[in-house]
């Protein structure tokens, strides 16, 4: 079974990939953590891909794609995978089909004004890493060791609405790519995990 997953930053995809894949037994490939892995192997690829990276530049997507087709070709993969972070645009989406078949791409369709305000009601201790909302925070100190909690770069309230909406722009037209195919299983992903788990396994069914 081939699966693509989809959903903005906070959907809770990564939760959801890890429930699927550990069902399922498929190898979960995230493009990030591929990346990082070829590099760190001092593969060929990776080597292409670092030099890219060091000069602050995208790698680019014929480099992605080899790096992928890689990973297709691995053991572990020979009874499907998850893809997560690739496809990103309909050309893409393209090149990927023509490599392999996908049997569902799964959208986790979320209240995106709910995700900000998530991710913006969030603090972080620079100290020890706890994590907790501006809700809970007492005091806005630390319940583990004392400090001062902070609001991380990325979570500062306009880089998270930008995130978000670049986000969208972007997976509109991949959903609609998907769709067209009969093959895109979009989830309320507003629900509990539980919730959301079952939409996706009764889907896969």
């Amino acid at each position: 079974m081939n699966l693509i997953i989809m959903g903005a930053p906070g959907s809770g995809k990564g939760t959801q990939a890890t429930q699927i894949c550990k069902k399922h037994n498929l190898p979960h490939i995230s493009t990030g953590d591929l990346l990082r892995k070829n590099i760190a192997d001092g593969t060929d690829l990776g080597k292409k891909a670092k030099a890219y990276m060091d000069a602050g530049k995208l790698v680019p997507d014929d480099l992605v794609i080899a790096l992928i087709k890689a990973r297709f070709e691995e053991p572990d993969c020979k009874n499907g995978f998850l893809l997560d972070g690739f496809p990103r645009n309909s050309a893409q989406a393209d090149v990927l089909g023509g490599i392999v078949e996908i049997d569902k791409a799964i959208y986790l369709d979320v209240d995106l004004g709910k995700i900000a305000d998530r991710m913006a009601g969030r603090r972080v201790c620079p100290a020890c890493g706890y994590s907790t909302s501006v809700d809970l925070a007492k005091d806005s100190k630390c319940k583990e060791c004392g400090a001062a909690l902070i609001i991380r770069d990325d979570d500062r309230r306009d880089v998270v609405e930008n995130r978000l909406k670049v986000y969208s722009e972007q997976a509109a037209p991949l959903v609609e790519y998907y769709k067209a195919k009969g093959v895109l299983v979009t989830v309320d992903g507003n629900r509990s995990i539980d919730d959301v788990n079952k939409q996706i396994e009764d889907a896969l069914k």
